[in-house]
C-alpha cells in the first residue's frame, strides 16, 4: 500500500518542479526528494543549503583550477545534474554491505570516502595518507592502546562503550547485524541493523571497507566549506586535555582575532586570500587550505593529508617526534617490540619516521603560511621556542619514565599493563595531558596552557607526586 502512495506523491512532485533549479536534479533523486521532504524536511533544508544542490556537474568541472573543487566525475554521464540523494546514496551498490532495496532502488545508508571519490578522487587520495583516516585500526590494532582504552572504561569495558568513548572520534567500524522492519511515515519498511552507527569519526570503517568519513569536517547535508574552515569543528575532537588546541586557540591572538572579526571574513572563496578574506589563521589555514596572496600568488596548495604541512607529531604518544612516514602506524615496532615510534626513554624508531630533509621541507611550508602576515624574524624566534618546547617536553617525560621503570623493576608496580596502576596513571598524565598542553600553547600561542592550566607546573607538580608515591611505595614493601 505504502508503495503505491510513494508513487502517487513522487507523480505530483514530478510534475510541480518545472524550474531551471528542479529540472537539473535528477529524476531518481526528485523520487527521493518526494518522500523525505516529509519524512527528513530538515535532511533536504540543508542540501538545498548547499552547494551540491546548487552547482551542476558541467559547471563545476569548468571552474579554474584554482577555483574548483571536483576532479572527477566520470561516473555520471549526466554532467547537467546537481547531486542529490541518489547520486550518493545508489553509487556503488554492490560493495555496501549495508545495501538494501528501498522503493525500487538499491540504496546504502553510509556514504563513504569511496563513494565522494568519484567526484572528489584527489582529496580522498590525500586524505588516505593522513594519520586520521587510520585513526580506528591505529588505536584498536596497537595493543598497547587497547589497553588504555579498556583501562579508561573500567569496570564493564565494552563495545558500546568504547563507541561512545574513544572511538566516537577514532571511528568506529559500522558493521551490518541484520535487518528490522520499523514503522514509517510512508508505513512498514525494511532496514538495515548497523552497530557502530551514528558516528563521523576521523578514521571510521565503513561497510565497503574503506577508512574515514568527511563528514567529520564536511558534515551532512550541506558539506558547507564554511563550516570545515571554522575552528568550531574541529574543537570536536581537538578539545580535551589530551587534544586542547582548540582552548589554546580560543585564548591564542589569532583565537582572539577570529573571535572578534570572523563575521566580517569570507569563508566561501576558493581560493582563501589571505588578508582579503580572512584577518587571521583558523585551523583550516594552516592545515589544509589552497592560500593565495592578494595578486593570487599561490603560497601553499589545498591538503586533505592534514600533515604534510607538520614535520613533529606533538600530541597522543609518550615522546613528540618525527611523523611517521605511513599512516598505518600499526606497522611500528620499536627495539623492545612495542607498537611505539619510540622507545620508551625517549629515542626515534627512524626507519618508521620522516627524515630530516622532509621535516625541514614541511615546516617550510607551515613557515610561509606564517611569513604572509608576519617578518620572517618573528616567523623563526616562534619555530626556535616551540623547538625548545619539544626538547623540554620530552626530557620531563622521560623524568617521568624513569621513576616508573624503577617502580617495576623493584616490584612495586607491575608492567603487564602500563595503565592500570596509580603511579602508571601520573605517567600517562605527564605525556597525554601535561606536554601535550605545553607543545600546543607553544605551537599556536596559548600562553597560560604552557603554564599553570596544566602546563609546566603539572608537569613538575606530576614528577614529584610520581617520586613521592614510588617513595612510599617502597616503604609499604
Amino acid at each position: 500500500m505504502y508503495k503505491h502512495i510513494i508513487k502517487i506523491i513522487s507523480f505530483f512532485f514530478l510534475f510541480y518542479t518545472t524550474s531551471f533549479a528542479q529540472s537539473s536534479i535528477s529524476p531518481e533523486t526528485q523520487i527521493c526528494l518526494s518522500c523525505h521532504e516529509i519524512v527528513t524536511p530538515g535532511i533536504v533544508k540543508d542540501w538545498k543549503a548547499g552547494l551540491h544542490s546548487k552547482v551542476i556537474l558541467k559547471e563545476a568541472l569548468s571552474k579554474d583550477p584554482l577555483s574548483r573543487k571536483v576532479n572527477s566525475s566520470l561516473s555520471f554521464k549526466n554532467k547537467d545534474i546537481v547531486i542529490g540523494c541518489a547520486e550518493c546514496h545508489t553509487l556503488n551498490p554492490e560493495s555496501h554491505k549495508d545495501t538494501f532495496d528501498h522503493n525500487g532502488f538499491k540504496v546504502h545508508i553510509v556514504v563513504s570516502p569511496k563513494d565522494c571519490a568519484v567526484c572528489h578522487s584527489k582529496e580522498v587520495e590525500e586524505y588516505e595518507k593522513n594519520l586520521m583516516s587510520k585513526a580506528h585500526i591505529n588505536l584498536k590494532n596497537n595493543p598497547l592502546y587497547d589497553k588504555l582504552i579498556k583501562s579508561s572504561l573500567e569496570p564493564n569495558p565494552n563495545i558500546l562503550s568504547e563507541n561512545d568513548a574513544c572511538l566516537a572520534c577514532h571511528g568506529t567500524k559500522v558493521e551490518v547485524k541484520g535487518k528490522e522492519i520499523r514503522n514509517t511515515q510512508m508505513g512498514e519498511m525494511e532496514f538495515p541493523i548497523l552497530l557502530g552507527w551514528a558516528n563521523n569519526g576521523v578514521g571510521r570503517i565503513n561497510p565497503d571497507n574503506s577508512q574515514g568519513a568527511c563528514t567529520s569536517c564536511h558534515p551532512r547535508h550541506s558539506f558547507s566549506m564554511e563550516i570545515a574552515r571554522k575552528p568550531y569543528t574541529c574543537s570536536q575532537c581537538h578539545k580535551g586535555p589530551d587534544v586542547p588546541a582548540y582552548k589554546v586557540y580560543s585564548v591564542s591572538k589569532h583565537g582572539n582575532i577570529y573571535s572578534s572579526k570572523k563575521n566580517e571574513w569570507n569563508f566561501n572563496n576558493t581560493p582563501w586570500k589571505v588578508g582579503e578574506d580572512f584577518k587571521a589563521p583558523t585551523c583550516a589555514t594552516c592545515h589544509v587550505s589552497l592560500l593565495v596572496d592578494t595578486n593570487d600568488n599561490i603560497i601553499v596548495e589545498r591538503t586533505h593529508q592534514m600533515n604534510d604541512r607538520l614535520s613533529w607529531r606533538i600530541f597522543g604518544l609518550i615522546y613528540a617526534h618525527p611523523h611517521p612516514k605511513d599512516s598505518d602506524t600499526t606497522k611500528i615496532k620499536n627495539k623492545a617490540g612495542l607498537p611505539l615510534p619510540t622507545e620508551l626513554t625517549g629515542e626515534f624508531v627512524k626507519e618508521f619516521l620522516i627524515d630530516e630533509k622532509e621535516m625541514e621541507k614541511r615546516e617550510k611550508k607551515m613557515k610561509s603560511i606564517c611569513m604572509a602576515c608576519h617578518t620572517s624574524s618573528w616567523v623563526e624566534s616562534h619555530f626556535t621556542k616551540f623547538h625548545n618546547t619539544i626538547k623540554t617536553t620530552n626530557e620531563q617525560t622521560l623524568e617521568a619514565t624513569k621513576i616508573l621503570l624503577e617502580a617495576w623493576e623493584k616490584g612495586v608496580a607491575n608492567a603487564s599493563c602500563i595503565f592500570d596502576e596509580a603511579i602508571e596513571k601520573m605517567w600517562v598524565e605527564q605525556w597525554l595531558f601535561y606536554a601535550n598542553s605545553v607543545r600546543f600553547a607553544s605551537a599556536m600561542g596559548g600562553a597560560d596552557y604552557g603554564v599553570f592550566e596544566k602546563g609546566r607546573w603539572y608537569l613538575n607538580k606530576n614528577i614529584q607526586n610520581m617520586k613521592d608515591w614510588l617513595l612510599f611505595l617502597l616503604k609499604k614493601k
